[in-house]
């Protein structure tokens, strides 16, 4: 049977079908609807398929490593900076090896459409030494996940399942195959415990395991060469196979690159019989250097290195079509004369009356700084607002204003979402604590993860509480509801906390307007029954 299916939707179908029992992840685009799906999937509800979201990607992981102990079958989703959140339980988790499968689900963003950087998570697959699989296709994304779950099952591994925006946020009509039987409960008996004396031993068998690895790729009915008689040798990678295929059709020598590690028989092989070679991959030049350090600096190479291919953002037919000496496509500018539309918080959203209240306080000290953190509040640093500082990674903000109050600066203040906050916030809230920081700290508490959607907020309805256990003073947790009609309340107590020589947390309060106008035709479609 066939569905029209995301990339996202073909991956979540194809885990649930293969036997999955878990889902873990932290929202973030583009990986966010791989999750949801499964929440709202009928097979996945009736099967008690676990799809809870994750206060952030390291506590995703260890829960997917954990039902991995258990015997079964575990995803783990998030955008590829979520990747360097859970870095230490993945690169750990090669280590202690698998006992259900493990997948873990890494989505690059290149060209940064939502992100603050283009790092390209085969990096992370090489680093931890483990396979990756990277689908050209929708088709692939969901067949590599069976194949996925089954190669670390078989081998004892996590996999790394590497997509990117274009293919998980494009659809395509996937062939679905029948639904799987989950596995049964059965923990490891092997040893997990990664004392220096055991971790020796399980990284040699990790070593070890590399060659198995090297020929599932060999043999890999993802990888694939095809051969027209050409000079030039096309080394294409994931979705780069596509733009390929669309320039230059079966007119072509092409080796595909879907499943990692990199053969360097075959890359040798197909060098050898080639004048030169150009690399096609998304993202940053992985496999381009890779290549290089097979065949020897004197091999001409070509890519995004040589600038034949650009060196930052997403890979496009066109772009492709230059690296191969063909005519780009028609351009379309239809939308040159019209003005740019930088993005905006909403009409309404709570988060403008915080910052209205801030620029109006902030402006009678000179050496203010606000330090801004991953969110949809984040476009307060754009016009009108112009409010923020710094915007570096999720969590940053408290940090970087206890850091910036311990050199001197006053007011040091730290804006920072509800998600953010339990996702990487509360430890250095406490730094602050323990360091009697003169910091001011506003939670912008819209109730829900807005940037990515309205998924639910880990910490809803415990913030006071969060921060009385972290140690801030009672009296220096204060709760205001962001409204015009409120400024002057607002004001005052942003005012008095500023100039509280020590730790002070302000929390706003308001509904994002956007879930709120969901839930109220929730509560009306519910009255009409």
């Amino acid at each position: 049977m066939k569905q029209l299916l995301l990339g996202d939707e073909a991956i979540a179908l194809g885990a649930i079908n293969a036997g999955l029992s878990g889902v873990y992840a932290y929202p973030g685009t583009p990986s966010t609807e791989i999750t949801e799906f499964i929440q709202t999937n009928k097979v996945a509800r009736e099967r008690g398929i676990h799809s809870r979201w994750c206060t952030n990607e390291k506590t995703a992981m260890e829960a997917a490593l954990g039902m991995s102990y258990a015997g079964k079958r575990a995803l783990v989703c998030m955008k590829h900076v979520g990747m360097n959140v859970c870095a230490d339980a993945f690169v750990n988790s090669a280590i202690t090896g698998v006992n259900g499968g493990l997948i873990v689900l890494a989505a690059d963003d290149p060209s940064m459409h939502s992100s603050q950087n283009e790092q390209d998570s085969r990096f992370y697959g090489k680093f931890a030494l483990i396979p990756v699989f990277e689908p050209s296709n929708q088709q692939e994304a969901y067949d590599m996940v069976a194949s996925a779950f089954e190669m670390s099952e078989s081998l004892k591994v996590p996999v790394l399942l590497r997509i990117v925006t274009r293919l998980a946020h494009s659809r395509a009509a996937v062939e679905v195959g029948e639904l799987g039987v989950e596995n049964a409960l059965n923990p490891s008996t092997d040893q997990w415990v990664l004392l220096p004396g055991i971790a020796r031993k399980k990284y040699v068998d990790l070593l070890e395991k590399q060659e198995a690895f090297q020929k599932a790729s060999e043999t890999s009915t993802y990888n694939k060469k095809e051969s027209a008689g050409q000079k030039l040798g096309i080394v294409a990678c994931g979705i780069g196979y596509n733009y390929v295929k669309e320039n230059v059709g079966d007119n072509a020598d092409i080796l595909k690159v879907s499943q990692y590690p990199l053969s360097p028989k075959a890359i040798k092989a197909f060098a050898a019989e080639h004048e030169s070679i150009l690399v096609v991959e998304d993202g940053q030049p992985v496999v381009e250097e890779t290549i290089a350090g097979m065949v020897g600096a004197d091999y001409p190479i070509k890519g995004r290195l040589t600038g034949d291919l650009p060196r930052t953002g997403e890979l496009t037919p066109d772009s492709v079509a230059k690296a191969l000496g063909k005519p780009a496509g028609p351009a379309f500018d239809n939308a040159k004369n019209l003005a740019g539309r930088p993005p905006q918080l909403c009409q309404g959203c709570g988060h403008r009356d915080v910052y209205t209240a801030l620029n109006q306080v902030l402006a009678e000290y000179p050496d203010y700084r606000v330090f801004g953190d991953i969110g949809c509040y984040t476009l307060g640093a754009l016009p009108p607002f112009k409010a923020l500082s710094s915007c570096v990674d999720m969590g940053a903000s408290i940090t970087m204003a206890k850091g910036a109050a311990d050199a001197g600066l006053f007011p040091a203040v730290a804006i920072i979402g509800d998600s953010t906050f339990t996702h990487s916030g509360m430890t250095g809230l406490l730094d602050a604590v323990n360091d009697k920081s003169n910091i001011t700290v506003v939670i912008s508490d819209n109730l829900t993860t807005g940037m990515t959607g309205g998924q639910d907020s880990a910490g809803t309805n415990k913030f006071e509480a969060i921060c009385l256990g972290l140690g801030v003073e009672p009296e220096h947790v204060r709760v205001v509801v962001p409204l015009p009609k409120n400024m002057p309340e607002i004001t005052r107590i942003l005012k008095e906390e500023i100039e509280y020589k020590g730790v002070s947390v302000i929390i706003p309060r308001r509904e994002c307007i956007q879930t709120a106008a969901r839930h109220a035709r929730e509560r009306a479609k519910e009255a009409k029954k």
